[in-house]
């Protein structure tokens, strides 16, 4: 019953969060306010239905190093979509006019907040860390990945193929920063980053859903496998390229630091053995 109550929890947080920023899109100062605070107010109900139901310590997100974990994860997406920018530029698929809007950056800020803060609760801190336990991680990064990249096939302009980058890019990437440093403040900074660096600094299309224009007023066109097309550059294989990247670099981490879970009867059949009579 644990899963269905931490799902219900942060689902609720998000319906009410979402709902909130969605009656004010058109005013992004109250965006900003109400994001951030959806933000802020979902990570102390996600520490108390996981400790309320677990009965434990949530140390997945420990206050203590929140803050530089958050910084470097932050950093860690900023660049990696800067970097596929970078691609897009030089290639001659993007084109910057001059500067945007500082209100509507400002709005996105909260929107992405909200987004990345809610979506890591529920996607790496409730489903993938439960089914890790009980099927290892590899099987919980791939079942978690495809249904995160499931989740945005609604969203606007969203095709079967920009999913499947999502799932690759974002969905293992993200999870993959999660097991290297077994908490949420990393794949929650990377998450924010990314979203943010692509809408409010780049002004490009974010997941399908043509948001408010952010700091550079700019134009994205070209073959749709480089530029994404209408889902944005979370399409183009580039962002493919640096998220399978990035996945590995955790992955490698990770492993070098002894945090990958094998299958629980695997790990089960091991201990038993270790406990043989020699």
């Amino acid at each position: 019953m644990r899963v269905v109550w931490q799902i219900l929890a942060v689902v609720a947080i998000s319906a009410i969060g979402g709902q909130s920023v969605n009656a004010v899109r058109d005013n992004p100062w109250l965006t900003l306010a109400l994001g951030t605070l959806t933000a802020v107010l979902a990570v102390p109900v996600y520490r108390w239905v996981v400790g309320r139901t677990e009965r434990r310590p949530v140390t997945e997100l420990d206050p203590a190093g929140a803050a530089p974990a958050f910084g470097r994860g932050t950093l860690i997406g900023v660049v990696m979509f800067a970097m596929v920018v970078t691609n897009l530029f030089t290639s001659g698929n993007y084109e910057v006019h001059g500067l945007g809007s500082l209100s509507g950056t400002a709005g996105l800020f909260g929107f992405m907040a909200a987004a990345a803060v809610t979506e890591e609760l529920l996607f790496r801190g409730v489903l993938f860390r439960i089914v890790e336990e009980y099927l290892g991680t590899w099987i919980a990064l791939t079942l978690t990945a495809l249904l995160f990249g499931l989740a945005h096939l609604p969203n606007p302009d969203a095709t079967a193929w920009g999913a499947f980058a999502i799932a690759i890019e974002a969905g293992g990437m993200l999870a993959a920063a999660y097991v290297a440093t077994r908490n949420l403040w990393v794949p929650i900074g990377v998450h924010f980053g990314w979203n943010f660096a692509a809408g409010g600094i780049f002004s490009t299309v974010v997941s399908g859903n043509d948001t408010e224009q952010g700091l550079l007023d700019s134009t994205t066109s070209g073959n749709k496998w480089i530029t994404g097309g209408d889902f944005g550059p979370e399409g183009s294989v580039y962002s493919v390229l640096f998220g399978v990247l990035l996945t590995i670099g955790f992955l490698w981490l990770a492993h070098r630091r002894g945090r990958l879970v094998p299958r629980r009867r695997r790990a089960e059949r091991a201990d038993a053995t270790a406990r043989l009579p020699r």
